[in-house]
């Protein structure tokens, strides 16, 4: 019998222990550490479950590694879209979550095609002084190893996304401290071409990403008292409006073969937009999510089984933030 109560005794001690890991790193304060979290899953009536990563502030804009192993996304500390923002990976077999930049501003990413398949790097805005710019890291980066890719003395620069090939940045660019009118600008990033105006400055143009194949570029424009999502030609040439119908539609991104766009919209009446998918041409949209909150910011996995998108029960605008969800899609 005391053989037995000493393996009970170390049982019970291994148990505690483990339960007290995720406690030992509340709200994320160790940003540069290595943390995993084992939480139960949660799962939604339609079918969509919650990425658990136990960090405090808004999980926000999730996207896909190469091998669809991993999201990158940013956690802004304050609440939604409040900075200041960091951004994290986490592994999604392990949950092990890894901060690849946290410091006092901004650095936000893009849903869709921040993370380079080709070159293993991620591009995001940062709102570190004297204004915002775009910068690239290595996937496996830390604090300090980020590069700085746009420089300009009157614009700012944020919502990046790289080409297939690793060799361009789409952005959406803003006169300084002017929130209206965004122009998508395109940019070679070792700095050997010019920046280039993609949109027209007198419309409203944002969250630009590339299509897979790198010959098209979508983005949102408001026109018409809403947003639509608009396809073009990589040089900027023979816009397209692809989304129709009364409501407002952002955060697109292009699925794995190119195909189709999936979209964040308050179309058919929703009080909250919800995630829609449709053809790259245009024609029907087929709902993804059927939620009674918001969904928003999706991303298509590369294998075209999932996306990852955020979520909140309800108006996210003020509020203490999102978290990061994932649900199966029939491959497009």
């Amino acid at each position: 019998m005391g053989e037995v109560r000493k393996l009970i005794v170390v049982i019970i001690l291994i148990t505690v222990l483990s339960l007290s890991c995720s406690w030992f790193y509340p709200s994320g304060q160790t940003p540069y550490s290595t943390v995993r979290y084992l939480t139960p899953t949660l799962q939604r009536g339609d079918g969509a479950r919650k990425v658990n990563i136990s960090l405090s502030g808004s999980l926000q804009n999730p996207v896909w590694s190469p091998d669809s192993q991993s999201l990158l996304f940013t956690r802004f500390r304050n609440g939604y879209n409040a900075e200041p923002a960091d951004l994290f990976t986490i592994d999604l077999g392990s949950n092990i979550i890894r901060a690849l930049i946290a410091d006092e501003s901004g650095n936000v990413n893009l849903p869709g095609s921040s993370w380079n398949p080709l070159t293993q790097q991620i591009v995001f805005s940062s709102s570190r002084e004297p204004h915002d710019e775009i910068f690239i890291i290595d996937d496996q980066g830390s604090n300090g190893d980020e590069v700085q890719v746009t420089k300009r003395t009157n614009r700012m620069a944020y919502e990046p996304s790289m080409s297939p090939d690793g060799q361009w940045i789409v952005f959406e660019s803003h006169e300084l401290d002017n929130e209206d009118n965004g122009i998508i600008v395109k940019f070679r990033i070792d700095g050997t071409s010019p920046y280039q105006n993609l949109t027209d400055p007198d419309e409203d143009s944002r969250q630009p990403n590339w299509s897979p194949a790198g010959d098209k570029i979508l983005c949102q424009k408001f026109s018409d008292g809403q947003w639509d999502i608009y396809i073009m030609a990589a040089d900027g040439t023979n816009h397209q409006r692809v989304t129709s119908g009364s409501g407002d539609k952002t955060d697109a991104s292009f699925s794995a073969n190119g195909q189709w766009i999936v979209y964040s919209s308050n179309e058919l009446g929703l009080e909250f937009a919800n995630l829609f998918r449709i053809p790259i041409f245009g024609g029907k949209a087929i709902r993804v999510t059927d939620y009674e909150g918001y969904d928003g910011a999706p991303s298509w996995s590369p294998d075209s089984k999932k996306i990852a998108f955020e979520s909140y029960p309800g108006d996210p605008d003020n509020s203490s933030g999102t978290t990061l969800w994932i649900i199966d899609v029939p491959a497009p």
